[in-house]
């Protein structure tokens, strides 16, 4: 959904000038808002005062707090993996391009984004449970993130960074955990540092 969608909604209230807002601007505000408060305990005033808008622009546009939360997860899933893909080019070898993801996580777990957490893994306890749709985008999302690791390990044991012997499922299903349990642990003021260093001793598992 973008701003021409939202305008186009807008229109169909009837008279008057058309209401436009940023729409990617609102979710990343609602973004805030899930991430320090979960799903459940973030209302509908707040969201729409850390959007910026009234409540009828907001239905209109989102048709309520789980609409509100479903766009969020999307915006939040486009974002992370543009900024993945962006460190991930800039390195060479497959063993370099999975240091690069796993030191993208090491430097998601601390400080303020670390304590903010990670909104996929936080679905997955607040609402995974209890909404199908939330829990297909939570199992697609770690599905997806497991289909890159093993990716770049196949690529790293095709160039010859990474043993051909490693076997490839088990450890891109352990750096899966291990990438999601360091923003777990991220929430709870841990050190650059020290997430640095867990970022160095994931990447004995491919040696």
């Amino acid at each position: 959904m973008n701003t021409a969608t939202i305008e186009h909604q807008e229109k169909t209230r009837g008279r008057g000038r058309p209401r436009e807002f940023d729409v990617e601007a609102a979710l990343d505000a609602a973004l805030r808002v899930f991430s320090e408060r979960g799903y459940h305990a973030a209302s509908i005033s707040e969201l729409t005062e850390a959007m910026g808008l009234a409540a009828g622009s907001v239905y209109k546009a989102f048709g309520d707090k789980r609409g509100i939360f479903l766009a969020t997860f999307d915006r939040y899933r486009a974002v992370r993996r543009g900024m993945l893909d962006a460190e991930l080019a800039k390195a060479e070898t497959g063993r370099d391009k999975l240091h690069a993801l796993i030191a993208f996580f090491a430097a998601s777990s601390h400080g303020e984004t670390g304590r903010r957490g990670c909104l996929v893994v936080g679905s997955a306890g607040d609402l995974a449970l209890f909404d199908s749709e939330a829990a297909e985008r939570v199992a697609a999302a770690f599905m997806t993130d497991e289909t890159l690791l093993a990716d770049l390990i196949r690529l790293g044991q095709s160039d010859g960074s990474i043993s051909a012997d490693l076997d490839i499922s088990a450890t891109a299903l352990a750096l899966l955990c291990l990438t999601k349990g360091m923003r777990v642990i991220g929430k709870v003021e841990r050190s650059g540092e020290e997430m640095a260093a867990v970022a160095e001793a994931a990447m004995k598992l491919v040696t």
